[in-house]
């Protein structure tokens, strides 16, 4: 079907909304609800976004009934009783010269006291104590009777946030390694962390990224693979990558990031870079650069991004192309983002889409991991209230809630190993990219959070634009999804729900590593593996634990697998240079887009 029907279609969308100051005017409470928004707003600065009614209601369900449950009780009693006889007779052996084994060990992912001198007296006190109270306190916070499942989770999630702050490794006295350190060092480790901690602060109140990141400036050390923007509009630059091979693939591949970071997590370092990879295998590759919005763009909505982002993208890549079909590959949110507009185009019959990727992307929220923590009705309205007065979410309200979900990794090793042992971390181009975050507007996060996280309303069918529901069953283009085992952004069992409601061909491959680094894996990256299942449209729906036990790993990338998806059943044309822009002035890539801050 000709480029021209989806700009046809796009007049059928709705228009976005238009601008803030009118849609402010009208939606402005009146009397003591603007005070109460006001007042949210100004504690969730303080509190980090994450709202007190939300904590209180889960902890008041937790109290409750824990006091109505007496054998909850009496078996937590009998814990505590055999806990604490079990470290004193493990006392009482060390003490004794007793060669024996620890009495609890650490959870697998947990390194914190891997190093010898924690095994070492009065060491290995400390941290076996801190461990039994850490299992201690989550079973007084699970298995109880009649509390929700949400205030449950929530509940445990903070009781490990605050064991996580107590955690011995945390202060110098009693942690091993800071105090050898300390000694050999005369003390300097603690005045380089202390020099540490006052640089990063500084950054921290000034809006400046951390140190090292200056080493990877897109476009200068990161982004550099050769291209053009070939269109822009208020909210993404298209930019078209110059072709590396004499023959080019028939149908180009459009790549449709996230907004919630910037998009050259694709397009790293010349060797990790998803792009340069497959532009170096003959295929034309499109990426959208989305804006970092500020306040006066508190109005642009989910159907903003679908109408003026994907779908104007979309149509320039046909008209480029010739009309060709168009692969077309989503990332994380933009993989959200991108199975809407497949389901809208199906929805309309348009044929303009010759396959669809999704990286990492969510389309059932049921199961979305430690991120559903933060998202209930009294978190979302408390939210809602924080970008109301500022129009925006900012990377660093947002880089908070991340950052908790994994804390004695992201959190707590950090501050041990900066600002007690004086060690500054060597950055790297993922790292330097993570922290380059942008903003994401009031209504469209509002609309994500409520109709797609609460809601469930795509997987549902109940998510509309233009007030037509979408069903993803009417997507019937092949599909290929991609998911990282150690996910805690999209968890691969969630991503691979998929397969409940998609009505033709379908390749999962599930991939080690998380949400960034799985994505990130190049060909020769060491201690990669994959598992991969071709999915026909007419069998039988495997789930996804079943699935796992039967599929064997293989070692390697998941790049060349996916590329040879990509390449099959597919003809090849003599390459032609980037074709003139329509309009004058659009610079190289990585455009300007991207360096907004």
């Amino acid at each position: 079907m000709p480029a021209q029907n989806i700009a046809t279609s796009l007049h059928q969308l709705p228009e976005p909304a238009a601008g803030g100051l009118v849609r402010a005017i009208e939606e402005k409470p009146s009397g003591p609800t603007a005070s109460d928004r006001l007042f949210h707003a100004v504690m969730a600065r303080f509190t980090g976004g994450i709202s007190p009614g939300s904590l209180a209601l889960a902890f008041a369900d937790w109290a409750v009934h824990l006091s109505h449950s007496p054998g909850k009780q009496q078996m937590l009693q009998e814990k505590a009783l055999r806990k604490s006889i079990r470290f004193m007779l493990y006392v009482m052996r060390q003490l004794s010269g007793h060669q024996c084994g620890p009495c609890i060990n650490p959870l697998v992912q947990d390194e914190r006291f891997l190093a010898p001198q924690w095994q070492q007296w009065p060491f290995c006190f400390i941290y076996q104590s801190f461990l039994l109270q850490q299992q201690w306190w989550h079973n007084a916070t699970t298995g109880i009777g009649g509390m929700s499942a949400h205030h449950e989770e929530v509940v445990s999630f903070a009781a490990r946030q605050w064991l996580d702050m107590c955690s011995p490794v945390n202060f110098v006295l009693t942690n091993p390694e800071v105090l050898e350190a300390t000694l050999c060092e005369g003390g300097r480790n603690l005045l380089r962390g202390c020099e540490y901690l006052i640089e990063d602060w500084e950054r921290a109140i000034g809006g400046h990224p951390p140190v090292g990141t200056e080493k990877f400036r897109p476009g200068k050390e990161v982004a550099i693979t050769p291209g053009r923007v070939v269109y822009r509009n208020r909210l993404m630059e298209l930019i078209q990558y110059a072709p590396q091979t004499a023959h080019v693939f028939e149908k180009p591949v459009l790549i449709v990031p996230a907004w919630i970071m910037k998009y050259y997590v694709l397009d790293l370092s010349p060797h990790n870079s998803l792009v340069n990879y497959l532009v170096g295998r003959g295929h034309t590759v499109y990426m959208i650069s989305w804006c970092n919005p500020e306040a006066e763009d508190r109005d642009l909505g989910m159907d903003a991004y679908v109408q003026t982002g994907l779908l104007e993208a979309l149509e320039q890549v046909r008209r480029r192309s010739l009309g060709q079909q168009v692969q077309t590959v989503g990332y994380c949110l933009g993989g959200t983002l991108l199975a809407i507009t497949a389901a809208w185009l199906a929805q309309q019959h348009h044929k303009d889409i010759a396959s669809m990727t999704l990286l990492a992307a969510q389309t059932d929220f049921t199961e979305a991991g430690e991120l559903r923590l933060f998202i209930d009705e009294s978190q979302l309205d408390y939210l809602d209230d924080l970008m109301w007065n500022q129009g925006y979410l900012d990377n660093r309200q947002m880089a908070g809630a991340f950052q908790l979900l994994r804390s004695h990794d992201l959190i707590w090793s950090r501050m041990v190993s900066h600002y007690l042992l004086g060690r500054r971390e060597t950055l790297n181009d993922l790292m330097a990219w993570n922290a380059d975050a942008t903003r994401m507007p009031y209504r469209m996060h509002s609309e994500y959070l409520r109709r797609l996280f609460l809601n469930n309303d795509l997987f549902a069918g109940r998510y509309s634009i233009n007030g037509r529901p979408l069903a993803l069953s009417d997507i019937r283009v092949p599909a290929f999804l991609v998911a990282t085992e150690t996910d805690h952004v999209a968890p691969w069992r969630s991503v691979y729900k998929l397969n409940l409601s998609y009505s033709a061909d379908l390749t999962f491959l599930l991939t080690s590593g998380g949400h960034n680094a799985g994505i990130t894996s190049e060909p020769g990256h060491l201690r990669r593996f994959y598992r991969m299942t071709q999915f026909p449209q007419n069998e039988n729906y495997i789930d996804p634990e079943r699935w796992y036990q039967q599929t064997e790993p293989e070692p390697g990338s998941w790049w060349p697998r996916w590329a040879e998806w990509l390449e099959r059943e597919q003809n090849s044309i003599p390459s032609q240079p980037i074709a003139p822009n329509e309009i004058p002035g659009l610079p190289d890539a990585p455009g300007s887009y991207v360096l907004q801050s």
